[in-house]
């Protein structure tokens, strides 16, 4: 990144510093406050380099969204956004923030979230020069097609964002990427975090082999195909999945549950497995994903889910490990952990805030992302420089 640092951060005749700007809503301010030292420490080199006066401490405005005791709420920027390449970070899936309403404190949903940034893109009253919405994890994203007579929050939303002035969209692992077709005149930018969660694997498990007598990617069900066949592909071993049996008929806690899981692929006897999904929600499947490997002869068990959401604890995943069904769980930090998650021995991080910087960097200079949204050649580099290649 420090080589690119001159293509990102322009200045003018002037020595005007970039319009970047970063309003975050209150799930998503630890993650900006992240990304955003990284954009100050890479803007402050270069103007040093360039021996300019044109230092910044921060590219974050100043906000907050206020309730009332009936539980009302507002948007309130503090600084100017006029002009602005506006960046708003919204965390959807950030459950630790909670407000008062009529005395009982209540935490926040995905939909007082998705509120808050419409609150905030309200109070910016189209000054800013452009808008882009950074959600890591999708509203709604999850519901991202009818089976019935059945609402499409994510489509709605989008087009909503649409209607308010927003150009793009940055997220990240979309449930079904499918879903930017609800806005085909927008852009929708959808990455993915294989390079981060590679690059952490290797540094945890320094012994992992990459080839096909000793490793293996084993996709959860159909829907994670796309991310496991990536990782088969850019590694070249070889891909297995499982056919989730699910009973149509009955919904479950909003979902319909799983009546089978059936493996489809080579043998794993003596293999290590390695699981990729985008969620890991209540983690019933992917426990049971790892019985049945586990009876199968595999060896170690590495699950990766770019957003780890454990919404019912970590006891059955500390129980399972214990028993020795899988060696470590690997995340992000794009949507908010539980201390009591990145607590646990088999919790593995990886580290995403410089890459959310760099593809901030990109955007408001209008440089290709390409590079970015298809990590290829940095993962193959990764493992020409581990001797894995």
């Amino acid at each position: 990144m420090t080589s690119t640092i001159s293509q990102i951060f322009k200045f003018d005749a002037n020595g005007a510093a970039s319009n970047l700007a970063i309003l975050p809503t209150e799930g998503a301010k630890e993650l900006a406050q992240m990304v955003d030292k990284y954009l100050v420490n890479w803007h402050n080199e270069e103007a040093a380099r360039l021996g300019m006066d044109t230092r910044v401490e921060t590219f974050i405005i100043d906000s907050k969204c206020p309730r009332f005791t009936t539980g009302d709420g507002k948007g309130i920027i503090n600084d100017s956004v006029r002009g602005k390449d506006l960046f708003l970070m919204c965390d959807v899936g950030n459950y630790s923030i909670d407000y008062n309403m009529f005395g009982v404190n209540n935490r926040m949903s995905p939909d007082d979230h998705y509120a808050d940034l419409k609150r905030l893109i309200s109070a910016n009253a189209g000054k800013a020069k452009r808008m882009t919405v950074l959600m890591p994890i999708l509203y709604g994203g999850r519901q991202h097609r009818r089976n019935s007579r059945e609402s499409l929050d994510c489509a709605q939303m989008l087009r909503e964002l649409e209607v308010m002035g927003v150009s793009d969209i940055i997220t990240f692992d979309a449930h079904d990427p499918r879903v930017q077709n609800a806005i085909p005149e927008l852009g929708f930018d959808n990455f993915q975090a294989s390079y981060q969660m590679l690059k952490a694997l290797l540094k945890k498990f320094p012994d992992v082999t990459f080839n096909k007598e000793n490793f293996m990617i084993v996709s959860p069900d159909e829907g994670a195909m796309s991310r496991n066949i990536y990782y088969s592909s850019v590694l070249g071993i070889d891909l297995g999945m499982f056919y989730k049996r699910r009973d149509y008929a009955t919904i479950v806690n909003g979902r319909n549950p799983i009546v089978s899981h059936e493996y489809i692929g080579n043998d794993v006897r003596g293999k290590d497995i390695f699981v990729a999904d985008d969620i890991i929600a209540t983690g019933d499947s992917v426990l049971h994903l790892c019985t049945e490997l586990k009876a199968k002869g595999c060896r170690n068990i590495f699950l990766a889910a770019t957003f780890a959401l454990f919404t019912e604890g970590v006891e059955k995943f500390n129980k399972a490990y214990e028993e020795g069904l899988f060696t470590a769980v690997l995340s992000t930090n794009l949507t908010y952990t539980s201390p009591d998650v990145t607590a646990c021995d088999w919790f593995v991080g990886a580290e995403m805030s410089k890459f959310v910087a760099s593809i901030l960097a990109a955007c408001t200079h209008d440089i290709s992302l390409s590079t970015l949204l298809d990590p290829h050649d940095k993962i193959h580099d990764m493992l020409v420089k581990s001797g894995r290649k």
